[in-house]
């Protein structure tokens, strides 16, 4: 077995430079290219390399005028927006360091931030968010020494104490001169911190990740060479719909500035598929849930439209189509031409219709943050959106491993990105190194030097294999593999994939460490259990009355039986409840980009647990 894998790096960058660098570069290549599109009056509009320029140099002097100093930390706590982007590049002018905060955190989680990374400016979306940062800083004991600036609008009438307006904060900084700007920004090397990015806390206190301008600098330049059939089309261009909060969407957007690539953002997931429809862009980087949730709403508006039948075969067709082009890759003989011939019909029938949720001019979609099942990536390849599955960390910056366009996998996370080493240990973890991996933990030097091996490998916690051809395959995590009682292992991640592919599952959690068997707790989705229902002859159901109605267990017990196909028989789920709830961030038991909180889920229903096993015993 192949216990290593190497992809060499593309493109070296001098140790003086930085990110801003990258964003000069295609300033002075070509001033009017629009980098950005803004939405105003319900229209795009296209914000150039020029304006964006002169716009972060002012949001950066304002920064410097409020005593920000190369080094300091910024925070910025907003949804994923337009201003996002200005203030986190204005913060690289100003020689600072970005600390993001999802929108989403409670004041006890920004309290944390606010003392660990000791922001002096901290900007809001609106004074919702504002509110939230003066709770944290009452919490944390720093009233006095953060100044709050909005990113729209502001508090009504005059701003409070300690806070400030955009406009306000840039004519604040006219006085600045550019030769005190320039200074500022020219001071940042590879070496030095761009951002501390605060992991999303699946489990424990979140830990602050030092990301430095090479971790971001080094992976958008290789990047362009390594995947250029989409990054360097004609008219290239993207929309931004993940949390800015999340560095693998703020290194995308390093990449797509010094590629020139046009970037819109939404921030609104009401918004989302209207956006797409408008901008059109040619490629997204989503996670495994939109694809779950697009893939389920499609078939569910075809059976409404007497046309399941119809979109059966086309799921059918598009699977079996990419399988067999995913055998050719490796040597086998490609579509028959009877299937050619089948998936030429679908896509004049189906797969356009499918094309149009993402815009229609979609070709290439990279999914990252969790897993996405074999299946949901051979159809929607099949229908025409090639899946690009890679593999990374908040700790890798951006993906360590990648499918590529022509060297593509399905099933695996692809071949290690340029600059990146990629192997295995005695026990299969996954271990990684090169220039993406960050500096080290935020002011914990245990929790780094813990992280790390001996020769400088960060330790991922994931569980892997390599195939001979440098292909890395993700097959669980370490923390979350069950032992059950009879001595069993059992990687709960593929059979929750699985699960998931039934519309009506919302999430799943597979249990069973310590015990008997292996048991799952199901969540439904209540946008697809209406139409499910009504389509049944249930309108009405309720979610609470659907977690006990025959036929809706019927259909979950289905989801369970194909889940049970791709394993053993003694890692199948025996018996599952479903949950009257929806496990969402809010109430804690996802993170911001939709991961599992899988020790929350349990903690918060123990009673479940005990009933599912107890009612075993009976």
């Amino acid at each position: 077995m192949v216990r290593e894998a190497i992809t060499e790096l593309l493109v070296d960058l001098p140790a003086a430079s930085n990110t801003t660098d990258l964003l000069l570069r295609t300033h002075d290549a070509d001033p009017g290219r629009a980098l950005y599109a803004q939405r105003s009056g319900g229209q795009w509009r296209d914000v150039s390399a020029a304006e964006f320029l002169q716009q972060v140099t002012g949001v950066a002097r304002g920064l410097m005028a409020l005593g920000v100093r190369p080094g300091d930390a910024v925070a910025v706590m907003s949804k994923t927006r337009y201003e996002w982007t200005l203030a986190d590049v204005a913060i690289w002018f100003a020689g600072a360091v970005t600390v993001p905060v999802y929108e989403t955190s409670s004041a006890h989680q920004v309290a944390w931030i606010l003392e660990d990374a000791r922001p002096a400016v901290v900007f809001v979306e609106d004074g919702g968010k504002a509110g939230i940062v003066r709770d944290a800083a009452a919490r944390s004991g720093r009233t006095d020494t953060t100044t709050v600036v909005y990113l729209t609008g502001g508090p009504s009438g005059a701003p409070a104490a300690g806070a400030t307006t955009l406009p306000a904060l840039v004519e604040g900084g006219a006085q600045v001169t550019g030769t005190a700007l320039e200074a500022a920004r020219s001071s940042r090397g590879l070496a030095d911190p761009a951002s501390i990015v605060y992991t999303s806390g699946t489990t424990g206190r979140p830990k602050g990740c030092v990301i430095t301008h090479g971790n971001f600098a080094l992976f958008a330049v290789n990047t362009l060479e390594f995947l250029p059939e989409f990054l360097k089309q004609e008219n290239a261009r993207t929309l931004m719909f993940l949390p800015l909060a999340h560095v693998l969407a703020r290194a995308v957007q390093v990449v797509c500035f010094t590629g020139g690539i046009k970037l819109a953002h939404s921030g609104s997931a009401a918004q989302l598929l209207e956006d797409l429809t408008t901008f059109r862009p040619t490629f997204l980087l989503a996670v495994p849930r939109i694809f779950e949730k697009i893939h389920a709403s499609a078939g569910q508006r075809a059976a409404d439209a007497g046309k399941g039948r119809l979109f059966g075969a086309a799921e059918r067709t598009a699977v079996a189509w990419s399988r067999a082009v995913d055998a050719r890759g490796r040597g086998g003989r490609g579509p028959s031409p009877v299937l050619r011939a089948s998936h030429a019909l679908f896509d004049r029938l189906v797969y356009p219709r499918l094309r149009g949720v993402f815009g229609g001019e979609v070709t290439y979609t990279v999914s990252g943050a969790s897993p996405l099942s074999e299946h949901l990536t051979h159809f929607f390849r099949g229908a025409g959106i090639l899946v690009q599955e890679g593999y990374g960390l908040t700790e890798s910056t951006a993906p360590c491993t990648v499918n590529t366009v022509p060297l593509t996998r399905v099933g695996s996370v692809g071949i290690p990105m340029p600059g990146m080493s990629v192997r295995l240990d005695e026990d299969g973890e996954v271990q990684v190194k090169g220039s993406a991996i960050f500096a080290g933990y935020h002011r914990n030097p245990e929790a780094t030097a813990a992280a790390f091996t001996g020769d400088g490998y960060f330790r991922t916690g994931d569980l892997g294999s390599l195939d001979e051809d440098g292909f890395l395959t993700i097959t669980g995590r370490k923390k979350d593999l069950l032992v059950t009682a009879g001595g069993k292992n059992v990687a709960p991640g593929p059979l929750e994939e699985k699960l998931r592919e039934n519309p009506l599952v919302g999430q799943a959690v597979v249990v069973g460490e310590g015990r008997p068997f292996i048991a799952a707790l199901i969540s439904l989705d209540r946008e697809a259990l209406e139409p499910w229902a009504a389509a049944h002859g249930k309108p009405g159901l309720t979610s609470e009355d659907a977690a006990r109605d025959p036929e809706v267990l019927a259909e979950l017990q289905t989801a369970v039986d194909a889940a049970n196909a791709t394993v053993s028989q003694a890692e199948q789920i025996r018996r599952f409840t479903v949950l009257d709830v929806e496990f969402t961030v809010e109430s804690g038991h996802l993170t911001p980009t939709l991961k599992l909180k899988r020790a929350a889920v349990v903690a918060d229903h123990g009673d479940a647990l005990a009933e599912l096993y107890g009612a075993a015993r009976r």
